[in-house]
């Protein structure tokens, strides 16, 4: 088997990854300071809370398209375009899941804004490498 099929498949998941890690970490890190509150208490966010952390994801996420680019062994937009589906099917599965938590606009903002993201990561990645 060609290794380029297994740095493909790695490109797309240490993107991922990057992207779960990065949010998971700052909101532990935003619960332990107390700014959000316990994952136990996740029905009391509020609008601003939910604003912040779609900042810092939407960030994360175009961390995630930059480093799916920069890993891939060829046709780096490709990879990101991987990455922007199984990103775009992660956030309707997490839409759908917390419909029932309210504040219906957060995971809705999430799954749409997500694939977005991931494609502005990609896209500066290419503009940064062709200037090199």
């Amino acid at each position: 088997m060609n290794k380029n099929i297994f740095k493909s498949i790695g490109s797309v998941i240490v993107g991922f990854v990057s992207v779960a890690f990065l949010s998971i970490a700052t909101d532990v890190v935003l619960e332990k300071f107390g700014v959000f509150p316990s994952s136990a208490d996740s029905g009391s966010y509020v609008t601003w809370m939910l604003a912040l952390a779609l900042f810092y994801r939407s960030i994360y996420t175009v961390v995630g398209g930059y480093v799916t680019a920069r890993l891939a062994p060829a046709n780096p937009i490709k990879h990101v375009y991987v990455l922007m589906i199984l990103g775009g099917i992660g956030g309707v599965a997490g839409a759908v899941s917390g419909w029932s938590l309210g504040n219906h606009w957060y995971p809705v903002a999430l799954a749409v804004s997500g694939p977005l993201f991931v494609w502005f990561g990609g896209k500066f990645f290419l503009r940064s490498f062709n200037n090199i």
